[in-house]
């Protein structure tokens, strides 16, 4: 009776966690727009994170010449997009040395190259939490950076794309996000930008993706092929059966 009590016991503590994780509270994420096929999308987007990311979160496993992928010329990335590196074939790193970033913030912030991937859940793929995410901050005096996230309680980054949106605060009743200063864009600006940016991200993620799906319904093509010559073969070679 020991030995089954303790059994169950063991059991109880192994799955604990994903129990937990079952019964946890979902996260409504909002759909991202898939902007994969259009490189100007996807141009604006290298734009925006350069300038606004890629000051505090390296991209250490994107190099610059990869961003000619997106239909830029070397002498476009070398101009408008290379602020922390001087060759076209060095990774998209930041200025900063990570033991400098940790005793300004805390922490050093997080290499973003594979956010996009690692952040699907769930609730939705990585590019849905980085839609809601960058949409869902609010202003909020109890943190030390001044700023909140509806979906990442507590978040130790501060809203760096605040003067684009304005500021949001939170309605503490509804809890919905209501703005209350105004920023440079409107809504379905702001909302634009970030649809580019994050397709951005997801692009970094996987810049192969694309023939990777392009060669993978080549493959599926060709199966469909083979499939329909070794059926007829076989029905060539088993005729004469009965």
């Amino acid at each position: 009776m020991k030995a089954n009590n303790m059994k169950k016991f063991l059991l109880a503590l192994l799955f604990a966690p994903l129990t937990a994780f079952a019964n946890g509270a979902a996260l409504h994420l909002d759909k991202a727009p898939d902007v994969q096929g259009d490189k100007a999308a996807l141009q604006n987007g290298a734009k925006t994170f350069v300038n606004y990311c890629l000051n505090c979160h390296g991209a250490s496993y994107v190099r610059y010449n990869r961003l000619t992928e997106l239909g830029l010329t070397e002498q476009q990335v070398k101009e408008n997009l290379m602020f922390t590196a001087e060759k076209i074939g060095e990774p998209m790193r930041v200025a900063a040395r990570p033991s400098e970033q940790k005793q300004w913030f805390g922490a050093t912030p997080p290499d973003l190259s594979l956010i996009a991937r690692s952040r699907a859940s769930e609730d939705g793929s990585g590019a849905d939490w980085l839609y809601t995410y960058l949409r869902s901050f609010y202003r909020d005096p109890n943190r030390p950076t001044g700023w909140n996230n509806a979906i990442f309680e507590n978040v130790g980054m501060p809203h760096v794309l605040w003067q684009l949106q304005g500021q949001q605060t939170q309605n503490h009743e509804s809890h919905k996000l209501e703005l209350s200063v105004p920023g440079k864009l409107t809504a379905a600006e702001y909302d634009k930008q970030i649809v580019d940016l994050v397709g951005f991200m997801v692009w970094m993620a996987e810049p192969n993706a694309g023939f990777r799906k392009q060669l993978g319904m080549g493959v599926l093509a060709f199966l469909i092929v083979l499939f329909g010559f070794a059926y007829m073969l076989k029905k060539e070679y088993w005729k004469d059966i009965k």
